[in-house]
């Protein structure tokens, strides 16, 4: 009958907190100020004290997006105001408004739970609130939501809670490939099954449970860090480095990547012989080694319509690793986002080592030796 703890900190409760207060305090000004002295509408009504503590309290929930509390108390002041024009009798009211407000919610992607007290409002709201007929859901019900909005977007973002809640990136480099544990299809599938609706966005879900995966990884194979593992003594190129230099450099010491540095030894981007490859047409191998020659030939007239130094054919902006970062935070990047070395970086971008998926590998088999032997049953 308990709900467990509040995992948030003094810290955001006290934001929250604070939030509410400015949210209903300059929601009631801004309606003095818009409606005026004689009005004799409510500046404020109940539900915005419900509104303020999921715009506040759990900013990223999807019940607490622009459009949940815009379209929902809209939607529900209109259902609500229609509802009692119809039956004119506050239990029937009341009840169809609610009920009408959360399926009209449902479909139009707006659900948010004080709308069902602004339905309610509309029906049991007395008179006055009568009189104003669907004008109730401009003012104050409208205008009220847009401000309280309003002070949401700026408190929100200015204390550290970005609003509205941005999607993580579900595609691309940073997702984890399919053999790394569950893909979007398996959350989705269970979400199916489950069948209820969470208030949680679906991406920060996925998010929490990869997170807890890489968790659970770091518990079973320790503090493994990039730094234990990488490479330090590093060759690299810089921007005006020939590509004749720079395939020199790789087949001398038997390496396929070169990051790219200024002068400073800050990572600007990334040469690798897949970098030269895409500059031949590989479907005609017979040609493929005079073809290369001709790529990295230094050429002697003063123009070129080829690639000469290194910062024409590099790959810019470059992943970049940090050397306190854990190993796990490589594996998506190196088992399937589509790199094969990783430099690495320090809190000032200066080059001070490199990791390829071999160090990984090695790193996981080492990690793996580690562990205590399995007990018989």
């Amino acid at each position: 009958m308990i709900p467990a703890p509040v995992t948030a900190n003094s810290t955001e409760r006290l934001r929250a907190c604070a939030g509410a207060l400015l949210g209903i305090l300059l929601t009631g000004l801004i309606t003095h100020a818009v409606l005026g002295k004689a009005s004799q509408l409510p500046l404020l009504i109940a539900p915005m004290g419900a509104s303020a503590v999921l715009l506040f309290g759990v900013p990223s929930s999807p019940l607490a997006q622009p459009w949940s509390i815009i379209g929902g108390n809209l939607v529900a002041a209109l259902i609500g105001v229609s509802s009692w024009k119809v039956f004119h009798d506050p239990l029937m009211s009341g009840a169809f408004a609610v009920s009408i407000a959360i399926g009209a919610m449902f479909a139009l992607r707006c659900l948010h739970p004080p709308s069902g007290a602004v339905a309610l409002t509309a029906v049991l709201g007395g008179p006055a609130v009568h009189a104003l007929g669907f004008g109730f859901a401009l003012a104050p019900v409208l205008l009220n939501s847009a401000a309280l909005l309003a002070v949401a977007l700026a408190f929100n973002n200015l204390s550290g809670r970005p609003y509205p809640h941005r999607h993580p990136p579900t595609k691309g480099a940073d997702a984890p490939p399919e053999r790394l544990g569950f893909v979007a299809a398996d959350l989705d599938a269970v979400l199916r099954e489950y069948n209820q609706v969470l208030d949680i966005d679906r991406d920060d879900l996925q998010s929490m449970f990869q997170q807890a995966e890489a968790h659970a990884y770091r518990r079973r194979m320790g503090e493994i860090t990039i730094g234990d593992i990488m490479t330090r003594n590093v060759i690299s190129a810089e921007f005006g480095t020939e590509l004749q230099d720079a395939w020199s450099l790789m087949r001398r010491h038997r390496i396929k990547a070169l990051p790219v540095v200024d002068r400073a030894r800050r990572v600007t981007g990334i040469v690798t012989q897949v970098d030269f490859m895409k500059q031949l047409d590989l479907d005609v191998y017979p040609s493929f080694d005079k073809r290369l020659k001709a790529l990295i030939r230094r050429t002697a007239s003063m123009t070129s319509d080829k690639p000469e130094v290194v910062g024409q054919l590099m790959s810019s902006p470059v992943q970049t690793a940090h050397p306190e970062m854990h190993l796990v935070t490589l594996v998506p990047l190196l088992s399937g986002g589509g790199h094969s070395h990783i430099p690495v970086v320090d809190d000032e971008r200066r080059l001070v080592g490199i990791v390829t998926q071999s160090d990984m590998v090695a790193a996981l088999y080492q990690g793996r030796l580690a562990e205590p032997p399995a007990r018989e049953a």
